[in-house]
């Protein structure tokens, strides 16, 4: 779990991390999106990750649950949320590798 928030606050560090469901959507459905992939809270609602799955699938971007909680994540980058999407195909997959392990 501390990889995973370690590598989603680089991500924000580095600019490459939408972070809401609102500016995460808006940022998939942009013509020129570099969005990797959305990493889930554990703790996010059904209807918002179901939401967030059809937007996702529509744009054929992946989307994992990263096995954090929101209070986790807010400490890890000062903003309680449930949805993290990630700009870096290479973040993204070492995020998804983590959480994999």
């Amino acid at each position: 779990i501390n990889k995973v928030l370690s590598t989603i606050s680089l991500c924000r560090r580095a600019g490459k991390l939408v972070m809401g469901f609102d500016a995460a959507v808006q940022e998939m459905a942009a013509p020129k999106s570099k969005a990797a992939g959305v990493i889930l809270a554990a703790d996010v609602s059904q209807k918002t990750e179901k939401e967030l799955r059809f937007h996702a699938e529509k744009c054929g971007i992946g989307v994992v649950n990263g096995g954090v909680t929101m209070d986790e994540a807010k400490d890890a980058v000062g903003k309680r949320t449930g949805i993290f999407l990630v700009l870096d195909a290479g973040l993204y997959s070492s995020i998804t590798k983590h959480i994999m392990s």
